[in-house]
Parts: C-alpha cells; sequence; structure tokens
C-alpha cells in the first residue's frame, strides 16, 4: 500500500492543531461533567456516541501514513506499530467485520437520493402520548402541549428511516411510522437527507479505529454538532434558555427552514461519507495485504 510520509514537525503540527480544534468540545464537557452537570445539545455525542472525550482529543493519522522522526509515543497506542522505518496503523489491527459492515451501509446511503420529508417529527413521536415526567429531558419545558404534540405527530404518517431514532419511538408512535425500521434493514432505508445518518458518520469513524484518522473524524464530529443543534432545534423541547432559537416544524415556515437545513447537511455530508469510504477500503485491503503476508 502506498504511504503518505509525514516528518515529525508535520505530523506534530496536525496534532497540535487537532488538540486546538477539539478543546472548546472536549473540555466543557469535562467540566459540566466534574460539577455534575448536563447539556441536552453538546453532550449528546459524548453520552449517546461511545467515544469518550480523551479519545477524541487523542490525535492518531489513521491509514496510509507514516510518520517519521521521534515517534515514541506510538509505541503503546492501540492499532499501531513502529519499526525502523517510523510509526504506522498497525493492518492486523483493522476491526474486518465492522469495516464490511460499515462499507456496505455507508455504499448504500451515497448512492440513494435524499429525502427531504420527514420534517424532524421523530423527537416528537419519542414524547407522543407520554406523561410528562418519562420524557427524555424531563428538566426541560415543552415548546406545545401534550394535545398539540400529538396532532403534530398524527397530521400526516411519520417518515423516519434510520433505525436508531425510530426505536425511540414510543410504542404507540411506531404504527404511525410508514416503514418500520430494524438493524437488519439499515442498509435498505438509510439515506442521505437523514439528520441522524449525517451524525452517524462520525460513529462510523471512531468505529473504524485505526483505519480514519483523527483530521476526518473531527470534520464528522463539527458536523455532528450542527445537526444536532438542528435536531433539538426541531424537537417539541424549549432550548431558547441555551440559545437555540425553535425551528417550529408545526408551521409551514418552520418545515420549510427544517428542509433547508436538511439540504445543507446533505451536502456536506457527501464528501466526509466518501472520504469515510476511501479510508475504509484502503484499511481492508491492507488486512488483506497483512494476511497474504503472514
Amino acid at each position: 500500500m502506498d504511504e503518505t510520509e509525514l516528518t515529525e514537525r508535520e505530523w506534530r503540527e496536525r496534532a497540535a492543531a487537532h488538540a486546538a480544534r477539539v478543546a472548546p468540545w472536549v473540555q466543557p464537557r469535562l467540566d459540566r461533567r466534574r460539577r455534575g452537570l448536563s447539556h441536552p445539545v453538546d453532550d449528546f455525542l459524548f453520552d449517546y456516541y461511545s467515544w469518550r472525550p480523551g479519545q477524541l482529543a487523542r490525535w492518531h493519522p489513521g491509514v496510509g501514513m507514516l510518520l517519521t522522526g521521534d515517534v515514541t509515543e506510538f509505541r503503546d497506542l492501540r492499532g499501531y506499530r513502529v519499526d525502523d522505518l517510523g510509526a504506522r496503523m498497525d493492518p492486523s489491527s483493522v476491526p474486518v467485520d465492522v469495516l464490511r459492515t460499515t462499507l456496505r451501509l455507508l455504499e448504500a446511503t451515497d448512492a440513494r437520493t435524499p429525502s427531504f420529508g420527514c420534517f424532524g417529527r421523530h423527537e416528537w413521536a419519542m414524547v407522543y402520548r407520554q406523561a410528562r415526567g418519562e420524557v427524555r429531558h424531563a428538566a426541560w419545558p415543552l415548546r406545545l402541549s401534550p394535545a398539540d404534540i400529538a396532532a403534530v405527530v398524527e397530521s400526516t404518517p411519520l417518515r423516519c428511516t434510520h433505525f436508531d431514532a425510530f426505536r425511540f419511538y414510543t410504542s404507540q408512535a411506531r404504527p404511525l411510522n410508514v416503514v418500520q425500521p430494524t438493524r437488519a434493514t439499515q442498509a435498505d432505508l438509510e439515506q442521505p437527507g437523514c439528520l441522524h445518518a449525517t451524525m452517524d458518520l462520525y460513529k462510523w469513524c471512531f468505529r473504524a479505529y485505526p483505519a480514519v484518522g483523527s483530521d476526518l473524524t473531527a470534520d464528522c464530529f463539527a458536523l455532528a454538532r450542527e445537526v444536532r443543534a438542528v435536531d433539538m432545534r426541531a424537537s417539541p423541547y424549549d432550548f431558547e434558555e441555551l440559545g437555540y432559537a425553535p425551528i417550529p416544524i408545526e408551521t409551514s415556515e418552520g418545515r420549510a427552514e427544517y428542509v433547508e437545513h436538511q439540504r445543507d447537511f446533505a451536502a456536506r455530508g457527501a464528501p466526509l461519507r466518501r472520504r469515510l469510504l476511501e479510508d475504509i477500503r484502503a484499511a481492508l485491503g491492507a488486512a488483506r495485504g497483512a494476511e497474504v503476508t503472514t
């Protein structure tokens, strides 16, 4: 496999830039955790996804990179090996089964035409017909009454295609969805207009570790933060106290605004998805090559 060589100065500059970039995301999370506080928007990417703040903060190059110079710090880094030439990803550490499954999902999503007809009602379906104390963000007020929320949910058929959003629907809301997503049908339904599919690009980055480097992971995390903010602004919750103006999808103007965000995120997510695909294919090729030589 062809490798791009980075001198010690080059890779240390990249590592320093990455640390500076993620610090405004990571440090507030750590500060809140020490104080026993939580943030319904900013903490989601740490609470829902399994990559810890320290893992996001730690720079690593990913597949196809050779780091030269003093690479001692990579000797004990999982997924990397050091030899006389420098430090590089260890092909034998690649999670092949995970990458193959992820490859199929991302290829299917990339080939599919975006759909923009859900209007972000998944969060509404997650509180549909629930008692106030049962909702996920019970500490925060709802913008509408339970009856009005139910009316929005029931106004037209729900059109969620994303299993990991659908699975949090209330039991009363699930039959109202036009499809019934399952984990087994995820690759058949995932489509690039879905906000959750765009947020999940970050998940596929860290699940592919060490194949996908920190630079792409941070790019996907940055977009996922924006997506999460829109996701919550379009929800029935009132987060104006935190600076999140609502997107009132119960109105035609709000729905139009939501679709604008969907189109923007789909357009920005597409090149990230394709970069992910390139890295996954390269890592699988490296893993196959390692098998041949052993």
